[in-house]
């Protein structure tokens, strides 16, 4: 199948001589290799000498350039536990046949939001959330884009894919989480996502939105005193608020699309993005302008969200004009809730509604019968 992709980590290529053929053998044409990733614990089943990775923090497995970086005060680190891990792969995989897109995570980093906190998110209360960088610091935007600069300059990649290239916030999973004590609507979490860094202090007082802090933390006060289900501002200034917010996701996006253009101008550009141009995460929105492509995240199971999602992005990219790829990730691993009996009726259904690519996730955590559900995949 053209456009059948899925996900690995550098650990699950590097060391061992099978998984590039093994990869191909399953039908794909490309693999989404990560090449900046955050901290996580994987397994790696089919690896001949490594079962289960901790990586330790957030990090490049490819050899960053120290003289790319010395203007910057924001710096990745190479990951200790598989240094070099991304080039290995990415050679590993092309000389199998197989395109490679580089995989790279950009504001969801907790190294660099626990070293540089004043360049975190921090919530109306004061909160930091160490592990969303805020897009709107100079400095996060700086970093970010030498960091898509840098990926997009390595050997062996046919395209860049960029992961948490926009707003990042509240939600996250983390170690031991010990958040879900309280269910909180979109209304209160987009509250929850507002950052009150020094750089979006000073964004909010020259849009003429001053005071916003203590709407917000009235607002939430009675959601958190359990006297409220929900908390939202007033719509006058909820329109102010989101629409400086999607202006400032889209200016932090074109910086960092436009870094990865002066390195390779033909590299092609997805976004891991959403309809709704609010939404913040691993996702977050991204207005459809003709430079990017896209990925949406769709499950493992039949979901109406989900292709109404994509119907609505495949609209937004054919009206912003340039064509522009749109991708679908399929989970396709059954511990993690995907319908193996249904996933290939389900793929179909995706392709139908507006999907050009697939993305399946994840060949390197997958288990052999998971495996063997991309096989079928690859026949449609």
């Amino acid at each position: 199948m053209r456009g059948l992709g899925v996900n690995l980590y550098p650990w699950d290529v590097a060391g061992d001589p099978d998984c590039a053929d093994r990869i191909a053998d399953l039908g794909a044409d490309r693999v989404t290799l990560a090449a900046a990733y955050h901290t996580v614990r994987a397994l790696s089943p089919r690896h001949p000498t490594r079962k289960v990775v901790t990586a330790t923090h957030s990090a490049v497995y490819y050899h960053p350039d120290s003289a790319h970086w010395e203007d910057s005060l924001l710096r990745p680190a190479e990951a200790a536990w598989a240094p070099g891990s991304f080039t290995a792969g990415a050679k590993a995989l092309q000389s199998a046949g197989l395109k490679v897109y580089a995989w790279t995570i950009l504001a969801h980093n907790q190294r660099l939001g626990t070293m540089h906190h004043e360049h975190a998110v921090v919530n109306a209360f004061g909160d930091p959330y160490a592990w969303a960088l805020c897009i709107n610091s100079p400095e996060v935007r700086t970093y970010s884009a030498l960091l898509a600069s840098e990926v997009a300059g390595q050997p062996h990649i046919d395209g860049i894919e960029l992961e948490s290239c926009g707003w990042y916030g509240y939600d996250h999973l983390h170690a031991h989480d010990k958040t879900g004590g309280m269910a909180f609507d979109s209304a209160t979490k987009f509250l929850l996502n507002l950052c009150f860094c020094a750089a979006c202090t000073a964004s909010y007082a020259d849009a003429g939105l001053d005071g916003l802090r203590d709407v917000v933390r009235a607002a939430l006060a009675p959601v958190f005193l359990g006297v409220a289900e929900t908390a939202t501002l007033p719509a006058d200034l909820l329109e102010a608020v989101s629409i400086l917010r999607v202006k400032l996701a889209s200016t932090y996006q074109a910086e960092v699309i436009a870094a990865v253009r002066a390195t390779r101008a033909d590299l092609p550009i997805l976004l891991h993005t959403s309809p709704d141009a609010l939404a913040a995460g691993a996702n977050p929105g991204a207005v459809p302008d003709g430079t990017f492509g896209a990925v949406l995240q769709c499950g493992g199971v039949r979901s109406d969200a989900a292709l109404v999602a994509l119907h609505a992005y495949a609209d937004a990219l054919a009206k912003a004009g340039t064509p522009q790829p749109l991708a679908a990730t399929l989970n396709i691993v059954g511990g993690m809730g995907c319908d193996s009996a249904g996933i290939v009726d389900w793929a179909e259904q995706v392709r139908a509604a507006g999907a050009d690519e697939l993305r399946l996730y994840h060949a390197g955590i997958a288990s052999a019968s998971d495996l063997t559900a991309i096989k079928a995949l690859s026949q449609l």
